[in-house]
């Protein structure tokens, strides 16, 4: 789970959970003041969304979606790499195949 709150990203788990009210577990310390005085003369409440997610990440999910995208693209042109020497390496083997019965069909004709 992620609680922001002004500059301030938490990232914590829910250790425990009874009704609406749930316990968190934090790595990181939690600057509880710092936090507290963001909202002046307001409670900190810690509200679930109603479904409505909001970018407020300083840089937005596009960067990692494009690295994402170039990966794929990556990944897709060495499989088709992989495809042309594997399909070359066919046709050569064929091609030596059948060139030793044709010289043979050649020389016994008298071409």
């Amino acid at each position: 789970m992620e609680l922001r709150r002004g500059e301030h990203i938490i990232s914590a788990r829910v250790v425990w959970r009874e009704g609406s009210r749930a316990g968190l577990q934090s790595e990181q310390r939690v600057p509880v003041e710092e936090i507290m005085s963001l909202s002046g003369s307001q409670a900190l409440q810690l509200v679930a969304s109603e479904g409505a997610l909001i970018e407020r990440r300083k840089q937005p999910r596009a960067a990692s979606f494009n690295s994402r995208l170039l990966g794929r693209a990556l990944e897709f042109a060495a499989v088709i790499a992989i495809a042309l020497v594997l399909a070359a390496g066919i046709w050569s083997t064929a091609e030596q195949a059948f060139a030793r019965p044709l010289k043979q069909a050649s020389a016994a004709l008298g071409a």
